[in-house]
């Protein structure tokens, strides 16, 4: 097993009763390999971090490796040596997230106030189901939620006293992320679509295929861009409306929801007899960070009489700047809105959330038990798709204190100016093509010589395709070579831009929310990329395929 032992010098630990009861009541010494990693911890963070996660490409075979066998160990492992299995093993070989170099997904820095706060949750081990199991985390809880949702529907504090702390009714809803708050968004629309009524006791009593007859509809659709996260279709199956009912809707050059197509699929649908459970709009798509007119789509929500959802699980923090928030305009007009806060609110993973307009709102979904979640109690557990849950507000509340509005509102804005300046980075340095400029912090480009950018516009489509294919295998390339190299990180992803009617085209995928990332670090990703496709093998052989598509 790959479980380390002590040496033969030494005594093996031993399970008996003694030593169990000690691990629960006596903390690790200061001197221990476990006290000295913390306190190192908890000196220097991020120096921990840079010294500690190695980025280097290892392949994944030899990892798994380390956690190759079922058994579990028969007598238990002193504290010391197991810490320093997980340092060689576990600790060497992850991903250094917080490298400002790390740019290629929405995992990002965090406050160095985290990690201490993040121990006294663990250690108070708070279940946020019920009362009873969380006493003050149940208030706090419902304090982030009252917070979130005035940040986005900026209601008065007269309000927020009468709906804050109210047994009857919840703001929203806590949950692990953003697949989460959108089933649990989509959960509640379902139900709302579908009530108790005479002669039918609700879908949630009664299931999906009793409600499509008794409101005499052939079947449902949630209208989403084609740039809507993929969670919508774990949601459709899971509340068992079907993954087909996921509507996706062309976009517009922007990557923005195409209205007219969405009008038009509307029509459809309503003389097919298909019910619009959901429209759904976009605040800072994945791919690309763009966000759908959400005024527009709340008004047609409104013509149409249909639930409007958005999901800002990316771009809801936008609403902390004065500058840039009227980039997320009529998000206010929405029924419910998802956030993430282990996101762009800098918080550590596990911490989604789902905000509704209506206070009632959850009362489609409230489910209760004798023996826990009784009416009339304030647990949150009654209007959560999840049970036990951890006090994870607590560092969404010490964040929203300790950052404040005015902080957020700087990071927001810092990200967003980062990413600016980086697309004219791209766009003046000549080899490099800037595919989607960024209207919040996310970006995506290729690595396109001058010559075969000119080429390109003047090819034929047929021989721009072949070009197109053979830099997708450029991109593939240099991406994966980058990676390896474990100096910096980019993502890729797929796009079809409109300037190339239809071409299927692979780029570099940059999100840019970390505070510490610097124009340097830009600079040198780009110098590295270009060094990677004149240096490495493969890279040179595909340019020069392309040189002979272009001379034919």
């Amino acid at each position: 097993m790959m479980t380390p032992v002590p040496d033969s010098d030494q005594k093996h630990a031993v399970a008996n009763l003694s030593n169990l009861y000690r691990i629960f009541t006596v903390q690790e010494s200061p001197d221990t390999t476990l006290g000295k990693i913390d306190q190192e911890i908890s000196q220097n963070l991020v120096g921990f971090l840079g010294n500690r996660i190695v980025a280097t490409e290892k392949d994944l075979a030899l990892i798994e490796q380390d956690f190759s066998s079922p058994q579990i160990p028969e007598q238990p492992t002193f504290v010391s040596d197991y810490t320093e299995f997980l340092m060689d093993t576990l600790v060497a070989q992850s991903v250094h997230t917080a490298s400002p170099g790390f740019v290629g997904h929405m995992t990002t820095a965090l406050p160095s106030f985290m990690l201490p706060l993040s121990r006294i949750m663990t250690a108070l081990n708070q279940n946020l189901v019920k009362i009873e199991t969380s006493k003050a985390f149940t208030p706090m809880e419902r304090q982030v939620l009252g917070m979130l949702h005035a940040l986005i529907y900026n209601n008065d504090d007269t309000y927020y006293q009468t709906w804050m702390h109210n047994a009857d009714s919840a703001l929203g809803a806590f949950c692990s992320g953003g697949t989460l708050a959108n089933i649990t968004a989509l959960w509640v629309a379902r139900n709302k679509l579908f009530p108790a009524c005479e002669g039918f006791r609700g879908i949630a009593r009664e299931g999906f295929h009793k409600a499509l007859k008794h409101y005499n509809c052939e079947g449902v659709a949630v209208l989403i861009s084609k740039r809507g996260h993929y969670s919508f279709g774990k949601a459709a199956d899971v509340l068992g409306i079907g993954r087909d009912s996921i509507v996706a809707i062309p976009t517009d050059s922007d990557n923005k929801i195409d209205i007219d197509q969405l009008l038009s699929t509307i029509k459809q649908l309503k003389q097919q007899g298909i019910k619009i459970l959901s429209l759904v709009g976009i605040a800072g798509t994945t791919e690309t960070g763009n966000v759908d007119p959400l005024d527009r789509l709340a008004d047609i929500a409104a013509d149409e009489g249909c639930y409007l959802h958005v999901d800002a699980a990316w771009g809801g923090p936008t609403l902390f700047s004065s500058t840039n928030k009227q980039l997320l305009k009529g998000i206010e007009r929405a029924d419910s809105v998802t956030i993430d806060a282990h996101k762009q609110m800098y918080v550590p993973m596990g911490a989604g959330m789902v905000l509704f307009k209506n206070p009632a709102s959850l009362a489609s979904i409230e489910h209760h038990a004798e023996y826990i979640l009784r009416k009339g109690s304030k647990d949150l557990g009654s209007h959560t798709l999840e049970g036990s849950r951890p006090g994870t507000a607590m560092l969404v509340h010490s964040a929203l204190n300790i950052i404040g509005r005015k902080g957020y509102e700087l990071l927001i804005d810092k990200g967003i100016a980062t990413a600016s300046n980086f697309a004219d980075l791209i766009e003046a340095s000549g080899d490099f093509e800037l595919i989607t400029r960024p209207e919040l912090n996310l970006l995506t480009y290729r690595y396109v010589p001058k010559r075969i950018q000119q080429a390109l516009k003047s090819v034929d489509t047929e021989k721009r395709a072949s070009i197109n294919s053979e830099l997708n295998k450029l991109t593939k390339q240099i991406q994966k070579s980058q990676r390896a190299s474990g100096i910096s990180f980019v993502s890729r992803t797929r796009l079809t831009p409109t300037r190339y009617s239809g071409d299927t085209i692979t780029v570099f995928r940059v999100v840019l929310a970390n505070p510490l990332t610097t124009p340097e670090i830009l600079t040198e990703i780009l110098k590295e990329q270009k060094q990677i496709a004149i240096d490495d093998e493969l890279t040179t052989e595909i340019l020069a395929r392309i040189e002979q598509l272009i001379a034919t």
